[in-house]
């Protein structure tokens, strides 16, 4: 699956909470800068977009790309960079932007965009956040929205949404249902060859393949003042069903008819809790709880003339986490931090895969994992003048990870990660950040247990043996802002990596060769990012911007199989986007058009070198306000027809020693979308 298709496709806006009652303003109110380094965005710099929820307002954000954090096990490190009245949502099955587009842009009193720190907020690891400050006493607001999103080949995809909000007197709930589908933009019809090194072609066969699903949630969320402070407490059920279904007409060594099917079924639960008490005006307690679980099975089949293969995998996974965490600001410019939290990690999974009805034994096939970990930190922040911010940090984590069935392993690891950044503000348009830190990755379970993609016939041994990957981090960024509300960010950030982890061979009992995820030794990487947020009024674009961002990405490391430099598998050398809009608040409306460029990733593995490429995507957007309470967006999803191609380089052998025995290609096209969305507003 190319983009997580199951919501981003029909991803229904929130609400716009109290807008119906706001005029639609042509000029937008000028952005605050505080003596803190902060600039304060109020709501009517967003009017004239007419924007229903915050997520739709982060995006107009000058000089701001939204980060919804890492997939990592624990809270600490892996947030986005986003608060909410300065706290990261306890949520992390709950998408960041999800959350985002359930907070009505009524509800909204301004949006802090936080530039190199600030005393008395902890910065997630992050340069810049944005902080999402709400109102308070918001009556009760609702919304029900529709969309339907006609794929090229006739299918209609459609999605429903309902939220409720409410409350007052500190006691504010939220609930929400969802159900959308979507469909995987990596499938659809092409060629697929084989063909050896003079030329002549082994193998042709025409592919049409498709994938489509759907996701039910159901969250909810309460808060209340307790015990002199004040509790939130969230949950949160998800059903996500996915299948994608293949077939390949042969025409050539003769003809035949290849099958793939895969089908996969998964069950997320969460439900957590935040707990924030102040001492006096300087400190602050906040209590973190949270659990969640996720049960998935995928079964995948392949039939062919002559070769039938079957792949099965059952896996059950769950994460408890607590976390506290102690805040104290001695003086205004001057913010203390000291925390502890704990997590305890299970997984249990059983892999089976089969050909032609002969069980073939997987390294790492069966396993239950089990990791304890916990880990101590202190952060300070200093901001001894109006132009310069000093944040000084610890973290100190230790982990305990078990491994019983296939693979049997016992292993404790203990790291510490010190962090030091510094910003500088020579004028009040220009700041210089620096970070220097030591970031350690996290095993991924998903690593540990053997997987296949059938319909290239690569399948993929487990290794639970495998050390996190390290890296010092050095960072340097200028950022300038210009033409009232213009903004660009030009990031250089270089990374020494140890324990890299990509891709190496593993010998089977029966002596079988498999492709496993491994520690492959040290390597480097380089990455120059460009953001840059362009006004038009200037040049004759009234109410028009331009926003993009670009990062240029560099690796090498050391390759195991051939002794060689390459770069690291699955980096992507260049990854850019763009964004145009133009506001016409005299229509009642706006339009856009986002253009996400293509990229490219190389996987190396023992005995071959796979490239997958994915062209750029365009999509034009119009959105209407039929009425004070009634939004219509209509896009045109894809509009280059973008397609997916995937190139398998294979040898006879070890690439080391070996000739290339063919050059595999499929080449997948995938047409137009044509995307409609109601969306009503209700309440006070």
């Amino acid at each position: 699956m190319i983009i997580p298709a199951l919501a981003s496709a029909l991803a229904l806006a929130a609400p716009a909470a109290g807008e119906d009652a706001q005029a639609v303003v042509a000029a937008p109110m000028a952005a605050v800068s505080t003596a803190e380094g902060v600039i304060s965005y109020p709501p009517d710099f967003f009017s004239g977009s007419q924007p229903a929820n915050a997520h739709e307002m982060l995006l107009r954000l000058p000089g701001f790309s939204i980060e919804t954090g890492a997939k990592i096990r624990g809270f600490e490190g892996g947030g986005g960079n986003v608060l909410i009245d300065g706290q990261r949502p306890t949520s992390k099955t709950d998408d960041l932007e999800e959350i985002l587009r359930r907070l009505p842009a009524g509800q909204v009193e301004r949006i802090d965009l936080i530039r190199g720190g600030a005393p008395g907020v902890d910065m997630q690891g992050k340069s810049v956040l944005a902080n999402v400050v709400r109102k308070s006493g918001a009556g009760f607001r609702g919304l029900f929205a529709v969309a339907n999103n006609h794929i090229y080949d006739g299918r209609n995809l459609y999605g429903v949404r309902l939220e409720l909000s409410g409350g007052n007197g500190g006691r504010n709930w939220e609930a929400a249902a969802r159900y959308g589908m979507g469909m995987d933009d990596g499938a659809g019809q092409g060629p697929h060859v084989k063909v050896a090194p003079g030329g002549r072609e082994l193998f042709r066969s025409q592919v049409d393949s498709e994938g489509d699903g759907g996701v039910s949630t159901l969250t909810g969320a309460y808060e209340t003042p307790l015990l002199g402070g004040k509790a939130r407490m969230n949950a949160r059920v998800a059903w996500d069903d996915f299948k994608t279904e293949e077939t390949d007409h042969v025409t050539l060594p003769g003809p035949d008819t290849q099958v793939f099917a895969d089908v996969s079924n998964r069950f997320d639960t969460e439900i957590g809790g935040l707990f924030t008490r102040d001492f006096g005006a300087r400190t602050t307690l906040e209590l973190v709880g949270l659990r969640q679980t996720r049960d998935q099975d995928i079964d995948s089949s392949f039939h062919g003339e002559g070769f039938d293969a079957r792949f099965g995998l059952s896996r059950e996974s769950s994460e408890t986490i607590a976390r506290s965490v102690l805040k104290f600001r001695p003086t205004a410019q001057v913010s203390l931090e000291l925390g502890a939290e704990g997590a305890f990690n299970a997984l249990e999974s059983q892999t089976t895969y089969a050909e032609n009805g002969a069980v073939v034994e997987l390294p790492a096939a069966n396993v239950e994992v089990e990791e304890k970990r916990g880990e101590l930190f202190a952060k300070a922040i200093w901001r001894p003048s109006s132009r310069w911010t000093l944040e000084s940090g610890l973290r100190y984590e230790g982990s305990a990870i078990s491994s019983d069935g296939d693979v049997r392993v016992e292993k404790t690891l203990y790291f510490a990660k010190p962090r030091f950044a510094a910003s500088w503000a020579p004028s009040a348009a220009t700041q210089v950040r620096f970070r220097f830190e030591r970031v350690v990755g996290q095993l991924n379970f998903d690593d540990f247990v053997a997987s296949s993609t059938l319909n290239t016939g690569v399948i993929q041994a487990g290794n639970p043996d495998l050390n996190p990957e390290q890296a010092w981090v050095s960072e340097a960024a200028v950022e300038q802002r210009f033409l009232g509300d213009g903004a660009a960010v030009l990031t250089l950030r270089h990374s020494a990596l140890t324990d890299v982890i990509d891709r190496r061979p593993v010998f089977a009992a029966n002596g079988d060769i498999f492709d496993s995820r491994a520690n492959i030794g040290d390597g480097t990487k380089d990455e120059l990012i460009l953001n840059v947020t362009l006004p038009l009024d200037r040049f004759g674009g009234k109410a028009m911007q331009l926003k993009g961002e670009g990062t240029w990405r560099r690796s090498e490391v050391t390759d195991p199989t051939t002794g060689e430099d390459r770069e690291i598998s699955g980096l992507q050398p260049l990854e850019w986007e763009v964004t145009f809009t133009h506001d016409l608040p005299q229509l009642r409306a706006n339009w856009g058009l986002d253009v996400y460029g293509g990229w490219r990733e190389t996987y190396y593995r023992l005995s071959e070198v796979e490239d997958r490429k994915l062209k750029t995507f365009v999509r034009p957007y119009v959105e209407w306000r039929a009425r004070p309470d009634i939004i219509v967006r209509v896009e045109v999803a894809n509009l280059t027809k973008r397609g997916f191609r995937n190139t398998r380089t294979v040898y006879d052998g070890p690439r080391s020693l070996n000739q290339i025995a063919y050059v595999e290609d499929r080449d997948i096209q995938v047409g137009r979308m044509y995307y409609v969305r109601i969306r009503k507003t209700f309440g006070a």
